[in-house]
């Protein structure tokens, strides 16, 4: 049951958090000549990118190889920028912090909701490279909303823990750029999980970014419900995460400003 002055608390602040996902998404391509059209842009070129080098290799084992890798590129691209942008975000709002009362979660979480504005932006990019493929529409298209729910609870707790760590220890930051990349090549986003060996296919199946990925393939690219299995893991380990990561940065919150 959530606590009233909770509550109360966030009624009072949603206009510093409207703020802050503003800023983030005017942050992220200021100085540049297009702006926000790189939300466009940037899925786009790296399909592309993506297609072209990869296509040849696993092209004719995986259909509509373009919509199976922009896929996979938009959940990682996602909960990696989002899941960044917590972890820097209390060091980052450090100067309001050490001046005045503000909660501090409402800074964690600004930047995961305007990865997630991106995100449906990039949804567009998505539809019309359906289109343009000849991607078939179907009625299971709509069910791709599940997995990406899941996944987005699943960031807010990630996003909580480590912006929890990276106060204490800075080092953080720089070995979670390392994981981002080893996670890259672990959610099989160019490539088929069929050329994995069958003992290691409980790694992917373990990780829920892999998980909210097939389920999004299986709602946009196969036209079917996402796989029960995978859903079920990952809304599970999804609310574990989020419990474990509002304990983790609740206990730890007012030993922040010592740090800052």
């Amino acid at each position: 049951m959530l606590d009233h002055r909770f509550i109360k608390n966030f009624t009072k602040y949603k206009f510093l958090l409207v703020e802050l996902v503003k800023r983030d998404i005017t942050v992220k391509y200021r100085g540049s000549v297009l702006g926000i059209l790189w939300s466009f842009l940037n899925p786009l070129l790296h399909m592309m990118v993506l297609t072209i080098v990869f296509g040849t290799f696993f092209g004719k084992s995986i259909p509509n190889f373009a919509v199976y890798a922009l896929t996979g590129f938009l959940i990682f691209s996602f909960f990696s920028s989002a899941t960044t942008l917590s972890m820097n975000s209390i060091k980052k709002g450090a100067p309001i912090l050490k001046k005045m009362y503000v909660p501090k979660y409402i800074y964690a979480l600004a930047g995961i909701l305007s990865e997630t504005i991106n995100l449906l932006i990039s949804m567009i990019v998505l539809i019309l490279v359906m289109l343009f493929t000849g991607c078939p529409f179907s009625i299971f298209n709509l069910t791709a909303i599940i997995p990406i729910f899941f996944l987005f609870i699943f960031t807010i707790g990630c996003g909580l823990i480590l912006a929890t760590i990276n106060v204490f220890f800075k080092d953080v930051k720089y070995l979670y750029g390392v994981f981002t990349r080893l996670l890259l090549y672990g959610c099989a986003i160019f490539y088929p999980i069929t050329i994995i060996p069958e003992q290691f296919i409980i790694v992917f199946y373990a990780n829920p970014v892999y998980c909210a990925i097939s389920g999004l393939r299986d709602s946009i690219l196969y036209g079917t419900l996402p796989g029960t299995g995978l859903l079920l893991y990952l809304s599970l380990i999804s609310v574990i995460t989020l419990i474990i990561g509002i304990i983790v940065f609740y206990k730890s919150q007012d030993k922040f400003i010592l740090h800052l």
